[in-house]
Parts: C-alpha cells; structure tokens; sequence
C-alpha cells in the first residue's frame, strides 16, 4: 500500500482544534478586527475574475480613492501587506541610473533605503534622530545637494511615534524635478493626509492599522507624474508580480479589458472593502477627530502616570500610535509581558532605532476609544506596581 511509504506521521497540533485567545491588540499593528469585517472575511470563496469580485475591487478602488482624497486613475490594493506596496513602489518607480533620496527617522526610511540598494539605484540618506521630523528647509537642502528623482518620506513613522509634516512638500520637491513617495501605513484614516492638494505622487498604506482588516492588502495611488515616469522605464520592473503595468489592468485602471495576472487574496478583499466602507462611513473627518481626542487623553495620561512621552512637540505626535519613554529602572519586556499575561492586552516595545528606548501604544480604528485609553492606562498603573524595579 501507498501509505507504507509513509515516514512522517500526521503532526499532533493539527489533530487538535485551533486555539486562539482574546486579546485587545493596544500595539502597533495589527489592529483588531470588527465582527463586520471578520463576518465579511468568511464569506465563501467566488472565482478571482467573478464579475461580483471585480465590483468588490471597484469599491476597493473608490474606497481608497476617498481615503486618500485623489482623483488618480491609477489607484488599487496590492496583494501583500505594507512592506508589500512599499516594495511595489520602489521597484516601479526606480530603475539603474536613478538616484533617490530617503529621509530616515524611523526603521521605515531604512527598510526604503535597504530596498533601493537591492534595485541597484543610488541612494543618499537625509538622517533625523527618532522623535523628531524633517523641516521643508532640510528636504530643500537635501534636494539642491543630491538631486534625485525620488524622495521617500514616512509620514506616520510607527517605530518612533513621529507625524511628519507633508504641507508643501509636493510642490517643493516638483520645483527640483523630483517625485514624492510618502508612506501612511501606520497613519491613514487617523490623521489628515490629502493626496491631491499636497501633490504626492505615490501613496501607500495597509489594512490591518486604522481600516481593521486582516493583513495582506495594501492600498496604493501613483499620481499621473508618477505614471508617466514609470512609462518612460528603460527595463521592465524586476517583480513581475509587482508589475504596476499588470496590475493596473488587473484592477481595471488602464480602460483595457481586465487580464488574468495573479489569485487575488480574494476574502481579504472582502475585508478590505468593509473597513474602508466603514471608514467611509464615519467619515475622514470624524476619524481623524476621534484618533486626535483619544491620542490627546492618552498622552495626559501617560504623563500623569509620571512617564515620558518619547516625541516632545505635540503637533508632531502620531495620533494613531505614542510612544513613551521606558521609565528608569524597568525592564520594556516585563511590562510588556506582564499587560499580555494579566490583563489581557497587547502593547509593544520599540523597534528599529527605537528598540530599548519606548513602548508603543495603538488606538487604531475601532480601537481608538475611551474605554480603551482608560483600560490600557490602569493596565500600565498595575505594571508599574508590580514589575521589577532597580534604583540603580
């Protein structure tokens, strides 16, 4: 018999019934999810290239056009996560003989500045300590010096706390001949970002931050300057599962009959679809409002709790996700282990350059709440009680 062949035994954990505990997910991402969306996302399968599937990813489309407040033809969701529509935007933008700017302040900027070096593309880096953002005059200088064809700029910089400022810095960096690439992944639907008005010319974002959906979508806009760029390439992009001349008629975005290029993560779609009808919903004003009040709450009582918040100017605070300073004598990993394991709650410790120096906290979407703001604070009273603590 064919099963006398058989070496490996079937593994035990999978004869067991799937576990998975109730947490309330405080931390940087993901985020938890809405029984609307959850229901959404265990819809039954329909075939990718289903008419009903194409509609989903049209209302996808609108849905991130409105996130995004663009008019961009070409606009859809990458089947990947953030790293995914950053690496999409990168690839397709640049090419051997280019030359980009990365401003970092964060891990973003060096995972961007990582990538470019793969492709092949110079790369020179406008540095800034975590915590603190880039000024138009710093860009400017970096523009005039380095004259690049692509600048890359976080504007929610999820390791660091950071909002950047993007007022002006479509024109600016326009007037230098240069494209601006801004990523929002940890910052769309939770502080304004208007893609048209401030003339970026790609934008990207993920799905499972302040939308709730499940990772593994990642909404993307190219403005037609970007478009055109990427038409002038002189080689094609090196993924062809990337391949934004694909995948824009894949999404319907080139007026051509739509072709068959991959399986779309066709219930993520689904999800994606109700957290940015939700988002719709509500209303981008709405959402910014609650992420700012609820961040503002936060923040008083942090410092009330007599932590450090980590990112000093106000304005400059990320409404989606604070960091605070480690207090002095404790260990990030205890607290963040003793919230998990009594109360149930994730929060995070840094990340990148940050690692050792903060805690991250969330309020993402149907996160950001009240409730949760005064539950994760009496979480952290509790830790600082109880977790070790050295003078020294």
């Amino acid at each position: 018999m064919a099963t006398s062949l058989l070496r490996i035994p079937p593994p035990q954990g999978l004869l067991r019934p799937l576990a998975i505990p109730e947490r309330l997910l405080l931390g940087p991402g993901p985020s938890n999810v809405p029984p609307r969306i959850l229901a959404a996302g265990g819809r039954q399968l329909l075939g990718h290239m289903h008419p009903e599937v194409l509609q989903v990813m049209d209302d996808i489309k609108a849905g991130i056009q409105y996130a995004f407040q663009t008019q961009n033809q070409l606009t859809l969701a990458i089947s990947g996560t953030g790293h995914c529509a950053m690496e999409a935007a990168l690839l397709n933008l640049l090419e051997h003989g280019d030359t980009a700017l990365v401003a970092i302040n964060g891990i973003w900027g060096q995972r961007a500045a990582d990538i470019i070096r793969r492709l092949g593309v110079k790369v020179h880096e406008l540095l800034k300590p975590p915590g603190e953002y880039f000024t138009p005059r710093d860009i400017e200088k970096a523009l005039a010096r380095h004259k690049p064809s692509v600048i890359f700029i976080t504007h929610g910089e999820s390791s660091t706390g950071v909002l950047q400022p993007l007022e002006g810095l479509g024109e600016l960096c326009h007037r230098h001949g240069c494209l601006l690439l801004v990523d929002a992944v940890a910052s769309l639907g939770g502080a304004p970002i208007f893609m048209d008005l401030q003339e970026i010319d790609v934008l990207y974002s993920g799905s499972q931050k302040v939308l709730n959906a499940p990772p593994g979508s990642a909404p993307i806009s190219f403005s037609e300057r970007a478009r055109e760029k990427m038409l002038r390439r002189k080689t094609k992009p090196p993924s062809f599962y990337l391949d934004m001349s694909w995948l824009a008629n894949y999404w319907g975005c080139d007026r051509e009959p739509r072709r068959y290029h991959h399986t779309g993560p066709i219930n993520s779609f689904f999800s994606l679809r109700e957290g940015l009808a939700m988002l719709a919903e509500l209303g981008l004003e709405s959402s910014w409002e609650r992420h700012h009040d609820n961040c503002a709450q936060l923040c008083q009582g942090l410092c009330d709790l007599g932590l450090e918040l980590f990112v000093k100017e106000e304005k400059a605070r990320l409404p989606t996700i604070t960091t605070v300073k480690v207090p002095k004598g404790y260990n990030w990993k205890e607290i963040t282990a003793f919230l998990m394991d009594n109360h149930a709650i994730e929060i995070s410790g840094g990340l990148g350059p940050s690692v050792g120096k903060v805690l991250r906290i969330g309020l993402m979407g149907c996160n950001s709440t009240r409730s949760n703001v005064d539950r994760v604070l009496c979480a952290l009273r509790d830790a600082l009680r109880h977790c070790r603590h050295s003078r020294l």
